[in-house]
């Protein structure tokens, strides 16, 4: 049994789902046939009966209404009216009180008798008679001096031959049909899993040339056709993760690389002959700390962007009044920029709560605060608007800089991207901050809009969802 079971388990699927559907319309066919069979049989059987019911109350009430004698002058006459009631294959008796046929009429059914003190009166029995089955009926009949009874036996063999020949074509149909079904299972089975083998043959391409292989669905929009294209959308995703996980490991490294390299220049410095001049052991120490601090700060960038990842769902956080917190954020970052103006217009969206934290408000303002601070030229005048529109409130950063170039726009929100790539660090920073704040704002279904040109200015427009006070 387990050297059996070990085998099923082991086979491939297409034998599993060609034996099972096989085996299925197997069994249905069969119960569709036996069901009809039974039903058939059944009903001939209470036909006969019905028929056999039928001719015994005519030969009653015939008697008992013409009140005939059985003497020897009337048996024609009876024989004549029993012989013009009697059906094909049945044999009607008249019996004695001695069990001797009186009158007997026949059609085609065996005159071998039986035990008639074994059949009840007035009921219907099925009997086995020389080889087949017979439907016999007595019932007792008094008229003047003659007491017997009436014997009416209806033949089955008929039935039996046809039910035999029914048999044999439902044999040989069940054999037909085991076939049919084989080759039904068989081709039910290959399309069902061709689609799972082109996926497969997919994944194969894809561990061999690449991961842009892609399957090509059907157009018919059924599941499998669905599940095609969600495993295209699923690749598309994993390939695009995959170059920017490559991009982001190729640029931190070349970010990482530049800090490490000037500070190991300027310890090799130091070692060789540095010690001993103040003026190039200050200035190494100098140049040293600066880059562990922007080391420090490209880090802890990269730690805020991975937390900004790992959580997309949406947060139930809710801030209300958020014109006074945006306003407590400004005048904080005002402190900080003394030789700044910055104009605020918030009073539009006092009358609702926003759906964020405050924390994360904060660090994605002061993102794009600190951007359009760093871009700016001659003009020295930052402006910051709020208003709401379609369930969202929409917070306006406008600066008047330097601006971003068009073709810069679609790429200002990667990671590590720096419009000018031959401007200061100390000036273009990391190229994290928009993406960190991208990622913070998608974790709240918000958006993120930037309007730029060149020597004009930038507005960044922050959507968030939000809730209207009663």
């Amino acid at each position: 049994m387990k050297k059996w079971t070990g085998f099923y388990f082991r086979m491939p699927i297409k034998f599993k789902l060609t034996l099972w559907s096989t085996v299925l319309i197997m069994v249905l066919f069969a119960g569709y046939n036996t069901l009809q069979y039974v039903i058939m049989e059944k009903w001939i059987i209470h036909r006969e009966k019905k028929n056999v019911q039928h001719s015994m109350n005519e030969i009653l009430n015939y008697f008992l209404e013409q009140e005939v004698e059985f003497k020897q002058e009337n048996l024609t006459k009876i024989r004549q009216y029993l012989d013009k009631i009697n059906r094909d294959d049945q044999r009607i008796r008249i019996i004695g009180t001695d069990n001797i046929p009186l009158i007997t009429i026949n059609d085609n059914v065996p005159d071998d008798r039986l035990e008639h003190q074994s059949i009840p009166p007035q009921e219907i029995g099925i009997y086995r008679q020389g080889g087949y089955s017979q439907l016999i009926m007595q019932s007792p009949i008094t008229i003047f001096e003659f007491s017997g009874s009436v014997e009416i036996v209806k033949s089955l063999a008929q039935f039996e031959e046809m039910r035999k020949t029914i048999s044999q074509v439902m044999f040989y149909f069940t054999l037909g049909a085991v076939v049919l079904s084989i080759l039904v299972g068989w081709l039910l089975t290959r399309n069902v899993l061709k689609p799972l083998q082109a996926m497969a043959q997919t994944i194969r391409d894809i561990s061999n040339k690449g991961m842009q292989e892609r399957m090509r669905p059907a157009l018919n929009g059924d599941e499998i056709s669905t599940l095609m294209i969600m495993f295209n959308d699923m690749m598309d995703q994993v390939e695009e993760s995959f170059h920017q996980q490559s991009r982001f490991v190729e640029d931190a490294s070349h970010e990482l690389r530049t800090p490490v390299a000037i500070i190991e220049g300027h310890l090799s410095l130091l070692r060789r002959w540095g010690k001993e001049d103040p003026v190039i052991l200050s200035d190494s120490l100098d140049a040293s700390l600066h880059e562990f601090a922007r080391l420090k700060g490209l880090v802890l960038e990269l730690l805020a962007l991975s937390r900004a990842e790992q959580n997309t769902h949406v947060l139930e956080s809710l801030l209300k009044n958020p014109s006074k917190a945006i306003e407590r954020i400004i005048d904080r970052f005002a402190l900080i920029h003394p030789d700044f103006s910055l104009e605020t217009d918030l009073e539009r969206i006092d009358v609702t709560s926003l759906k964020i934290s405050n924390e994360h408000l904060e660090q994605i303002l002061l993102i794009i605060l600190d951007n359009a601070i760093k871009y700016s030229l001659h003009q020295k005048v930052l402006s910051v608007k709020a208003y709401v529109s379609e369930k969202q409130v929409h917070i306006e950063i406008i600066d008047y800089g330097m601006g971003i170039p068009a073709e810069d726009l679609p790429y200002v929100t990667d990671r590590f991207y720096r419009v000018d790539k031959a401007r200061s660090r100390d000036q273009g920073g990391n190229g994290l901050g928009l993406a960190i704040a991208k990622r913070l704002i998608d974790r709240y279904q918000g958006t993120l809009a930037i309007r730029s040109e060149e020597l004009s200015g930038t507005t960044v427009t922050i959507g968030l969802p939000c809730l209207f006070h009663e």
